[in-house]
């Protein structure tokens, strides 16, 4: 086993650090959501948490680990006799992001439980975490219905397995902690606030910073042993904190001042629900405890906000994540301050930052980072929980064109203009059925949804078709000298159900900047229309591409991903000027099409295109540009791509280019003046009746027979 890197040698990430241990000491605060750009310590910090946890007593041979003190009445393995137990370490387990549902929860003998009526388990990483930590690495890219039913199990302390009548429960009370790169997409709300704190995390812009992560990264890597060794003793000082803050935690009062200074904190934040009261009640209550204190005091209520509130003030997916630090201190300053308590403060240089111990005077790990992610110190201005590192950085105004020779349709480029207020769109859909990725758009054959048939098992038996296997056991009873009132079951008989439920697919928006669409009124109106499309897109889990065309050729602004965030950054600073190269555009929607379905073949495009239909530049392809525009769309067409035109002409004289350009493409057009929710979003779900009728019979629009 290779020597873990040691918590304390982390370089900054004072926050990220504080928040793993106000787990380690109340479990209950609910585990972490560490957020940050890769490279940033995420999972070095996570991975080095375990070796600070007090080690556990189990009972010998139990796979459950139950404690010998108080076994769990209900486990598998169970009823336990008493006697001494054995001590092991804490345990970290890892989810990676493909696992099955039956690696997560553990998985039943169907097999036996039918023919024999016994309850064959095997456990699964549930079971293995319990009294543990359960990490889960890019926990945004792990399907919706393994994230419900780990975060189901974090709050209720067990895990259920229920299959055809044959049920199991063991206790599953562990760590959570979640690390994402936001970039990769986003969790649902609902997701968010099951994690109890969150900590946002960048890469240091100070060299000195910078330097001891590569210095102590290259110490680690040269001689691992030899460089744990040297933090052996801050390890040791780190961990007996830790056992004593869980002993102190009991004793720890909530006043009053301090329940209605989370009380008043949560309500002036217009946080949903309750969680948050109650989070923040234990992180509180943790902070007093691992300072030593008896009493839980302002500071430490102010802390436990800001490590509890921010990811729960998020009211749509385009919220930077944060919190506002002055209201904060406004909230707070109207509440008297507890009287402090006489209880002396511990050892060393502690306190309820968490930094405590290490070399370089700053606790629990002020130290370099190692497993690849730089290190972090706190960023200035605040704590880290209060920083968006995901926020698109400035970019340089791009030059300006030069007017077009045609009049009103070239002009110089203009300035990018807000979008217009997002609305509701209705449900849009691909037509037929898929089997992408598990989302909540097109119909699609999927793992979870209803049963709609039955075949042979491809591999591990997942989900049993009850029905189909009893009747195809059935014939064969008598030969084979079936003689009591059990069914005689072999594996031949097993019937994996077929079930249909909701795919994600990848939504490629083809937007037209060109000077024809420059006027104002018109691009906030269309800019407006794809952001709420944007926003349908991320309750329905897409992905979701931006192309752009203007001047002399198409560009990529972003290449398909799940962060709508990103998206509707780029679309906000769009600026608009210049030719309409409509063909290119055409064209390089083809190419990105293309490469998506080689990385991703099960997932369906959607194609918008977001233009008036003028042709008037063919870039770098050359030739005649309305030509080149008709025989990209028809390119598209042929290969059954699903797509919708959102006319944008304007005006008492229309030439109706763009809806020549949505027949070319087998497509529907609707007028920039219906860009409204019942309108363009409901367009996009008549586009089963053009594509069936212009797409090939392998078509991936093909109906469903």
């Amino acid at each position: 086993m290779s020597t873990p890197y040691p918590f304390t040698a982390v370089v900054g990430q004072s926050d990220l650090r504080l928040a793993l241990l106000l787990n380690a000491v109340s479990p209950a605060v609910g585990g972490v959501l560490v957020r940050g750009e890769k490279g940033t310590a995420k999972s070095t910090a996570v991975r080095a948490l375990s070796a600070l946890l007090p080690h556990v007593d189990v009972v010998p041979g139990c796979r459950f680990s139950c404690a010998p003190a108080a076994p769990d009445p209900a486990c598998p393995d169970g009823p336990h006799e008493s006697g001494p137990g054995t001590d092991r370490p804490a345990r970290m387990v890892e989810l990676p992001v493909g696992a099955s549902e039956d690696r997560l929860v553990g998985a039943l003998d169907i097999e036996r439980a039918l023919a024999e009526g016994v309850k064959a388990f095997e456990p699964g990483l549930l079971a293995d975490a319990h009294r543990g930590i359960l990490y889960v690495d890019e926990v945004n890219l792990l399907h919706d219905h393994l994230i419900d039913l780990l975060l189901d199990a974090a709050a209720m302390g067990a895990s259920y397995v229920e299959r055809e009548g044959v049920s199991v429960r063991h206790a599953a009370r562990f760590l959570l902690v979640g690390t994402m790169n936001p970039e990769e997409g986003e969790l649902r709300p609902q997701l968010l606030d099951r994690f109890g704190l969150t900590v946002e995390v960048a890469a240091s812009r100070e060299p000195a910073q910078r330097v001891e992560v590569v210095r102590r990264r290259l110490a680690y890597e040269d001689d691992p042993a030899g460089f744990a060794a040297r933090w052996a003793g801050d390890e040791s000082e780190v961990r007996a904190r830790v056992v004593a803050a869980r002993a102190l935690l009991p004793q720890v009062a909530l006043g009053d001042t301090a329940l209605l200074q989370i009380a008043a904190t949560c309500a002036g934040f217009e946080v949903d629900g309750m969680r948050a009261d109650i989070v923040m009640a234990r992180t509180a209550t943790a902070l007093a405890a691992w300072a030593g204190r008896t009493s839980v005091l302002k500071e430490d209520v102010r802390q436990a906000a800001l490590l509890a509130l921010p990811h729960r003030r998020r009211r749509n997916p385009f919220d930077a994540p944060g919190l506002d630090e002055d209201k904060l201190d406004e909230i707070l300053d109207g509440f008297p301050d507890e009287e402090p308590e006489p209880d002396p403060e511990p050892d060393g240089p502690d306190g309820p930052d968490g930094n405590g111990g290490g070399p370089d005077g700053n606790g629990g790990g002020d130290g370099g980072n190692g497993g690849g992610d730089g290190g972090v110190p706190p960023q200035s201005g605040g704590p880290e929980t209060g920083h968006a590192p995901d926020a698109p950085e400035p970019q340089e105004a791009p030059e300006a064109q030069p007017s077009a020779p045609r009049g009103g349709t070239g002009g110089a480029e203009q300035a990018a203009v807000a979008a217009a207020e997002p609305f509701r769109t209705k449900m849009l859909s691909v037509p037929g059925l898929g089997e992408g990725a598990a989302g909540r758009r097109s119909r699609a054959r999927t793992a979870h949804g209803r049963t709609t048939g039955a075949q042979r098992p491809r591999g591990q038996l997942t989900k049993l078709h009850l029905a189909a296997t009893v009747h195809a056991a059935a014939p064969h009873q008598k030969a084979r000298g079936r003689s009591g009132p059990g069914l005689v079951v072999r594996k031949d008989d097993l019937r994996q159900a077929t079930r249909e439920g909701r795919e994600g697919n990848l939504v490629l928006f083809c937007v037209d900047a060109s000077g024809s669409m420059a006027a104002r009124q018109r691009m906030s109106a269309v800019k407006g229309a794809v952001l709420s499309l944007l926003l349908d897109a991320y309750q329905r889990r897409d992905k979701v591409g931006l192309i752009t065309f203007r001047g002399a050729g198409a560009e990529l602004a972003l290449p398909p991903t799940s962060s709508v965030d990103a998206a509707a950054a780029r679309l906000e600073k769009l600026p608009t000027g210049g030719r309409t190269p409509l063909g290119p555009g055409l064209l390089k929607a083809h190419e990105v099409l293309r490469i998506e379905r080689l990385r991703d073949p099960s997932r369906r495009p959607l194609l918008v295109v977001v233009t008036d239909g003028r042709a008037t530049s063919a870039g770098a392809v050359g030739g005649d540009p309305r030509e080149l525009s008709g025989r990209s769309a028809r390119l598209l067409a042929a290969e059954g791509v699903a797509s919708v035109v959102v006319d944008c002409e304007s005006g008492p004289v229309r030439l109706g280019l763009a809806g020549a350009l949505a027949a070319d493409l087998g497509a529907p057009a609707v007028s920039l003046d219906g860009l409204r929710a019942d309108s363009l979003a409901g367009l996009v779900k008549n586009v089963r009746t053009a594509v069936t009728h212009t797409a090939s019979p392998n078509s991936v629009s093909r109906r469903a027979a």
